[in-house]
């Protein structure tokens, strides 16, 4: 039997119209959530977000001792995110401290939840 064909015979005009009005509805989120997983869908991008989410804000100095990074390579990565409005930064003499957006970080919370229960359950092993 072929699963890729769709036979149907009556469609559900209101629901398939209820369907086209809620991803209009939420086209901006889902635009807004697509740019931060395709952002965060990098597993060194990820761990920084994870780390700012954790430590609320960290420099580029002390993402690449924690990363094992060059710290060009680092801020490079920073700069992705911050130009994709995920992170933002505060300066404090010549040291530069970077932060997840408040936005986003409602966004981010369930995600890294997800990840500090899976390390929980490795630690009580």
């Amino acid at each position: 039997m072929d699963n890729t064909t769709c036979i149907r015979l009556f469609a559900d005009h209101e629901q398939i119209n209820n369907c086209k009005s809620k991803l209009k509805t939420a086209q901006k989120s889902f635009y807004q959530l697509s740019n931060i997983l395709a952002l965060a869908g990098n597993e060194v991008r990820l761990k920084m977000i994870y780390l700012l989410e954790e430590e609320r804000e960290l420099c580029p100095c002390d993402l690449a001792d924690i990363l094992g990074m060059s710290i060009p390579a680092v801020s490079q990565h920073l700069r992705k995110l911050k130009d994709g409005n995920i992170v933002e930064t505060r300066k404090e003499g010549q040291t530069i401290y970077y932060s997840l957006t408040q936005e986003n970080l409602k966004i981010l919370k369930p995600f890294f939840k997800h990840i500090n229960v899976q390390t929980q359950k490795l630690e009580t092993v």
